[in-house]
């Protein structure tokens, strides 16, 4: 049965392949966004950009509160080590 199917879906092997890749991207993509020295880099240069005066208090603040929502998440799911490297 096993290799029946697979001559019958091997028309359909590049949609497959593309699925898994833009898995791949997705998974990775997330891992980044959620990794904590991440959020705490981004952190960084926010109170940089507001003690440079290049944004305001309130937008400091929302994306201050936006920054550390992920950084609870990232704290929540155990899946990052918090040295950049997810592993």
């Amino acid at each position: 049965m096993g290799l029946i199917s697979e001559v019958l879906l091997l028309p359909f092997a590049p949609v497959r392949g593309s699925a898994w890749v833009i898995g791949q991207v997705l998974h990775e993509a997330e891992r980044i966004y959620y990794d904590p020295s991440t959020i705490r880099a981004e952190l960084a240069r926010l109170e940089e950009q507001l003690e440079a005066g290049e944004i305001t208090e309130e937008e400091f603040d929302r994306r201050e509160d936006e920054l550390l929502d992920r950084l609870e998440t990232a704290m929540g799911s155990g899946e990052t080590t918090g040295n950049g490297t997810g592993i």
